[in-house]
């Protein structure tokens, strides 16, 4: 595979929390860089970048943005766990298809690798062991995560049948910088928005539900080392492989805030699996990656980039 400085990259949904990151990362490091999506959450941050904006579901806006790259970066996912399975046809038409419109297209072009962006958190659904590696039953309780499964899949039966390589990273629950709380999801995000805001968070259930919080700065590192990435394996949990409850974020909350928060507790979700935390031993052998950033350092930063936006997200 191309070293990084020589790649002609694209990242589909780059106007996004995780794009938007990668972009600002991947300026200067690569031959060429594009990033595609429906809008930018923050433009300021991506006026280095060549910005085209499209819908991932319009297979020739993105065949468009594809043209002259060899390497993509798939991050769309046009739906949350709760919502996939309110429209699961709506799920697969705006995930699945729109991805084998993107497969289909990057056979044309002659495109050399996909880096797709899995899901951590739900592709196991409930794991029937925790921390959680690759080769656990995958069994989502979510159309989400079935979608992402079905990705996955054809995925590998592309490069099977026409040599496009591709890298799967299932990332568990990033935050970080330049993340929302616009979707519902993000919890980091939203609690930081709510406390900072003066408002109080709400939780479903009690407070125990438990994820593998992953800060973005790492999460990129992943995608880069797996854009050159030449091993053997092609899925990669990418966790900090420690669980942390609501509660426990919360509580760290109210300790780097030097205040008390206020919560609103209310009945638990059958979409929530209680407990998800990514065995990430192979990401580490494999492709040379661990998480170097630990949980209260990765909501300082999180926190100082929210002071600083003025805090004035909806």
């Amino acid at each position: 595979m191309n070293a990084l400085s020589d790649s002609r990259c694209v990242v589909l949904g780059g106007g996004g929390f995780i794009g938007t990151n990668l972009c600002r990362s991947l300026v200067g490091k690569v031959h060429t860089l594009r990033a595609f999506g429906r809008r930018q959450s923050f433009p300021d941050a991506l006026k280095d970048v060549d910005w085209i904006p499209g819908d991932f579901t319009d297979a020739s806006a993105v065949a468009g943005a594809l043209t002259g790259c060899d390497t993509v970066f798939h991050l769309v996912t046009a739906t949350t766990p709760a919502s996939s399975n309110v429209d699961k046809v709506g799920d697969v038409r705006s995930n699945v298809i729109a991805t084998l419109q993107l497969l289909d297209a990057c056979k044309e072009l002659g495109v050399k690798r996909v880096i797709f962006v899995s899901s951590g958190g739900t592709i196991y659904g409930i794991p029937e062991t925790v921390p959680t590696p690759e080769d656990a039953p995958l069994n989502p309780i979510t159309a989400y995560g079935i979608s992402k499964l079905s990705i996955e899949k054809y995925l590998a039966l592309y490069e099977h049948l026409y040599g496009i390589e591709y890298r799967v990273l299932r990332v568990a629950n990033p935050y970080g910088p330049y993340q929302t709380a616009l979707r519902n999801q993000g919890v980091i995000a939203a609690f930081v928005h709510r406390a900072l805001g003066r408002k109080p968070i709400e939780i479903w259930g009690d407070g125990t539900v438990t994820r593998d919080y992953v800060y973005i700065d790492d999460v990129v590192e992943a995608l880069e080392l797996a854009a050159e990435h030449s091993g053997k394996e092609r899925v990669f949990n990418i966790g900090s492989g420690e669980g942390r409850s609501l509660n426990e974020i919360i509580a760290n909350l109210e300790q780097q805030l030097g205040q008390a928060l206020e919560v609103n507790r209310r009945e638990g979700r059958a979409v929530d699996v209680p407990r998800s935390v990514l065995d990430v031993s192979r990401a580490a052998e494999d492709l040379g990656w661990r998480p170097r950033t630990c949980f209260s350092e990765g909501l300082a930063h999180t926190l100082r980039w929210y002071k600083g936006l003025g805090h004035h997200q909806s």
